[in-house]
């Protein structure tokens, strides 16, 4: 099985094929009981820091334009390296993750989960064409390999 990345906003339905589902907001949504959560992890260094947060929704000032934000954010998220390279390496091993965010974000090319999501998408490229050029699988059993004798 091919695993791969997907994107929702949190209150979408939940679909069978969505995998593990990570909210990735900076603030979890307000009024949601523990009990109702639609997600199996959260993960708020993946949410477009505080500052940020506020320059987007203008809360200091006028909102900052989209070009500006995707400039920002993909800057912060070069410090999320480790998080993301983790996730990639998921997907590599066939699980599917969906991506979720704020309910009021309804258009998804505006959205940071579609940024995060892309960068997770180009970590796993390398990481599929590394398996290609050196005819590693994606699991190491199909490789033949063994644990080491003592």
């Amino acid at each position: 099985m091919r695993g791969q990345v997907r994107n929702k906003r949190w209150n979408d339905a939940e679909d069978a094929g969505d995998g593990a589902r990570l909210l990735v907001c900076r603030y979890r949504p307000r009024g949601v009981r523990k009990e109702d959560e639609t997600w199996s992890a959260w993960d708020a260094s993946l949410g477009p820091s505080r500052e940020l947060h506020a320059a987007i929704y203008g809360k200091h000032g006028a909102p900052i334009a989209w070009r500006e934000f995707k400039k920002r954010y993909l800057a912060e998220m070069r410090a999320e390296r480790d998080a993301i390279d983790a996730l990639a390496a998921r997907v590599a091993a066939g699980e599917t993750i969906t991506l979720l965010c704020s309910s009021a974000c309804t258009d998804p090319s505006r959205c940071h989960r579609t940024l995060l999501a892309g960068l997770i998408e180009k970590k796993l490229s390398a990481i599929r064409s590394r398996r290609r050029s050196t005819g590693a699988s994606a699991s190491p059993r199909s490789r033949g390999s063994r644990e080491p004798s003592t």
